[in-house]
């Protein structure tokens, strides 16, 4: 989801920002490339290749346990022979567990995050079949107890590393061209356009966009790409051109409008995404509920409240304390250099909008001039010429962002949640983005989900509104530390940071 590409205001990047539609590294193909068949044959051997790095990676578990178990048992233990019985009806029952959770079905490299934690369900319901295998069919096997725990927990290691270094070659290989799903997208607006851009700009998902189609076709190509034609035309496009996926970004057709396009590419067999309009994204799962015996369907909820609600101060209080106890050697060795690079005080204090819009102080390392407002609150843009020596550093590895766990431990903030807000801008997007306000129903964050998905600096609003609500609406605490921990690998190289 997320992507390194410079989004304007708007959402969407300039024309001349983009690569040449003849790349096939960027995600694009030119109309010489449009008509070719479907990278089946790809497709089967990443499936393939990662049955065998499971596999291999589960064996791997197994004999590192063994290993572990002969240091503190020695000789007596036997040799590894002995156990691989033990072995493959482990790397059995993984593969099959593997299957039924399908996580052969996937056609894109996953998030490392994402991975580790399916892993850890996969690994120990294997672990647990095994036991179970051993316990009541061969009861006079001989094992050790002992040794599976090992695996297990050698297992939870070893397999997503293994399936870490498989996303890596798949990645390296869709950058190439190699394998990539052809796609093509309905709706040659803005929102086809900031598709096709984001696609170009992260090549490693895998696909390879062919062109568009559009319900009322106006010019020959759109950013370099043919538009192949009208909504009529969709499944001889597709069978010509060998589209694997289409995505539909029409997010303001009716309907009755989509039902006939879906219909239309159903008849083609392909994968179809669709685009959702602002009010579908920011809504949660539809849940049923009743009304003294009425059904009736709940669209829009908060999932962070009652007792999740102390939960998360209790890891807010916990989590900060803790950064501030190791990390408070390091502000003062900040705090020292901003003294001596400019003139003015070390904090930057600020007034912003947090929980039920009311206002507080943030805190900051101060990383501007001490005049750098004069005129009144200035948006920070790249290049900033307001930026002292040592506040472009800060700003571009976050550290300027560090004092505000002091506001996360008394209370006006969170680790994580909506970013916090000017009131002056607060005022002004209420007026113009549908249900901005909203976003304060939550503690603002340090970070959010909208900013470990590319959207800080001078980044769509709307887009950044969207994650914000998505966040509320969807919160568990493994979302938080997601977001935590995909924090911390791109503190130092998020681009839009400045």
């Amino acid at each position: 989801m997320s992507s390194n590409a410079p989004l304007q205001t708007s959402g969407v990047i300039e024309p001349e920002q983009t690569q040449p539609a003849g790349d096939r590294r960027n995600g694009a193909a030119g109309p010489e490339q449009a008509f070719a068949p479907p990278p089946r044959r790809a497709r089967a051997l990443f499936v393939a290749s990662f049955i065998v790095t499971d596999a291999a990676m589960s064996l791997l578990a197994f004999y590192v346990a063994y290993l572990v178990r002969f240091a503190t048992v020695g000789p007596k233990l036997g040799p590894f022979s002995d156990y691989l019985v033990l072995a493959v009806i482990q790397l059995v029952n993984t593969l099959l567990v593997f299957f039924f959770y399908k996580f052969y079905h996937r056609r894109h490299a996953a998030i490392l995050l994402d991975e580790v934690y399916r892993m850890f369900g996969g690994v120990s319901v294997a672990t647990l079949l095994t036991i179970a295998f051993l316990g009541f069919v061969l009861r006079g096997l001989e094992y050790q107890r002992l040794m599976i725990v090992l695996a297990w927990v050698a297992g939870l290691v070893l397999i997503p590393i293994g399936r870490w270094v498989h996303s890596r070659v798949q990645r390296w290989l869709h950058r190439r061209g190699h394998g990539a799903e052809r796609v093509l997208i309905i709706g040659a607006g803005e929102v086809g356009r900031m598709i096709l851009q984001k696609i170009q700009h992260t090549p490693g998902l895998g696909y390879q966009v062919v062109g568009f189609v559009d319900p009322h076709p106006s010019q020959a190509r759109v950013l370099g790409l043919p538009v192949f034609g009208g909504i009529d035309e969709l499944p001889q496009i597709i069978e010509r051109a060998g589209i694997a996926e289409v995505i539909i970004a029409l997010p303001e057709a009716s309907h009755q409008e989509l039902v006939g396009i879906v219909s239309q590419c159903e008849r083609e067999k392909v994968s179809i995404r669709v685009f959702p309009d602002v009010f579908q994204i920011m809504a949660s799962e539809v849940t049923i509920s009743d009304l003294a015996g009425l059904p009736l369907l709940t669209i829009r909820d908060v999932a962070l409240r009652g007792w999740k609600l102390t939960l998360k101060r209790i890891v807010d209080v916990v989590f900060s304390g803790l950064f501030l106890l190791f990390a408070s050697p390091f502000m003062l060795l900040v705090a020292l250099a901003i003294k001596l690079d400019s003139p003015g005080p070390v904090f930057f204090v600020q007034e912003r909008m947090g929980l039920d819009a009311k206002p507080f102080k943030v805190l900051k390392f101060r990383s501007m001039r001490q005049d750098a407002e004069a005129n009144g609150p200035g948006w920070t843009t790249k290049d900033d010429p307001r930026r002292t020596r040592v506040g472009a550093f800060l700003r571009r590895t976050s550290l300027d962002e560090l004092p505000q766990f002091i506001n996360v431990l008394m209370g006006d903030m969170s680790v994580v949640g909506p970013r916090p807000e000017q009131p002056a801008y607060v005022e002004q997007f209420r007026k113009s983005i549908p249900r901005y306000m909203e976003r304060h129903r939550e503690k603002a964050g340090i970070t959010g989900w909208a900013q470990v998905n590319g959207l800080r600096g001078d980044t769509s609003i709307t887009e950044r509104t969207k994650y914000d609500l998505w966040y509320i609406e969807n919160w568990s605490l493994w979302l938080d530390f997601r977001i935590i921990l995909r924090t911390a690998f791109k503190a130092f190289t998020d681009k839009n940071a400045y």
